[in-house]
């Protein structure tokens, strides 16, 4: 097999097209077919199905494709250092939804200051979300919550933070000093999207006390959800650096959770085959100085 048959199998696998990825990739349709099958003759087994006049890849190919992207772009960054490129370079950020709107900016910015010819692009999205980007190469570093499960991961601590309980100032439980879980899990709660740290981590919680989460409404925006707290639509478990304001000014309140620990760890991670450019080093380093 040869760079460029992996090159075709990749494009094919994300336009789930042979017109498509000929167009994309500037070959005929018939090389773009014959290079699959060539592909599938040499490892004895099918890589894609045409259901319904599209293509469906196997359940082979879907563990091909995230080495196949590691290959090419360890290919890719070797000739980018050949050919001195690597000062104006690129590194591909992401971080979870909390971490893109507090922790990252700032590092970023101070990034671009210390190093002005690379570019910075940054995808903000849940932690399920940014884990799966790191294992098809679509990211280079990520920030995120808690723990991640993904083995195929690097990953360095780099300080901690905490959710905290949100109440209305009129609810009835604002005024003591902790709420139980089984108060807690008797509340309207107000939670992010499945696939979120956040969320996550109140579901082990109330599963370890043997409750179930059933939320009243969910959002993958956390403004929106202490909006809903803020007119008394239910509570919600948040982390505290995103509610510090409102409860400054008194628009809500938060209360500690007995027998409850929301602190979760919080991370830089790469995948274990990513080969780091030195703007990538400096990047982690920059991120290390949080710890």
């Amino acid at each position: 097999m040869t760079l460029r048959h992996l090159r075709i199998f990749t494009e094919v696998f994300r336009t789930q097209s042979v017109t498509a990825a000929a167009r994309n990739l500037h070959l005929t349709q018939p090389a773009v077919t014959r290079a699959v099958q060539e592909m599938e003759r040499h490892y004895g087994l099918p890589l894609f199905e045409r259901i319904r006049r599209r293509l469906s890849p196997t359940a082979e190919a879907r563990r091909m494709f995230p080495q196949a992207n590691h290959i090419l772009e360890a290919f890719d960054r070797m000739e980018e250092e050949l050919r001195d490129r690597e000062e104006q370079g690129l590194v591909r950020v992401g971080a979870t939804v909390t971490l893109g709107g507090t922790l990252l900016p700032g590092l970023v910015q101070r990034f671009r200051q210390e190093n002005p010819n690379v570019e910075v692009r940054v995808t903000v999205v849940n932690g399920d979300a940014v884990a799966a980007a790191l294992e098809e190469n679509r990211l280079d570093l990520a920030l995120l919550e808690g723990r991640v499960s993904d083995r195929n991961l690097h990953c360095e601590g780099i300080g901690r933070d905490r959710l905290c309980l949100v109440l209305p100032l009129s609810h009835p439980l604002a005024s003591g000093a902790e709420v139980t879980v089984e108060e807690l899990a008797a509340l309207p709660l107000l939670v992010r999207e499945p696939g979120s740290t956040a969320r996550a981590l109140l579901e082990e919680t109330l599963q370890a006390h043997g409750f179930a989460l059933d939320p009243v409404w969910e959002s993958t925006d956390t403004a929106s959800l202490l909006q809903g707290v803020l007119h008394g639509l239910g509570a919600a478990v948040l982390p505290e650096q995103t509610v510090t304001a409102a409860v400054r000014q008194g628009l809500v309140c938060t209360r500690p959770v007995s027998g409850a620990s929301f602190e979760r760890r919080r991370v830089l991670a790469w995948h274990r085959d990513k080969y780091l450019t030195g703007s990538m080093q400096r990047f982690i380093t920059l991120c290390q100085t949080e710890k």
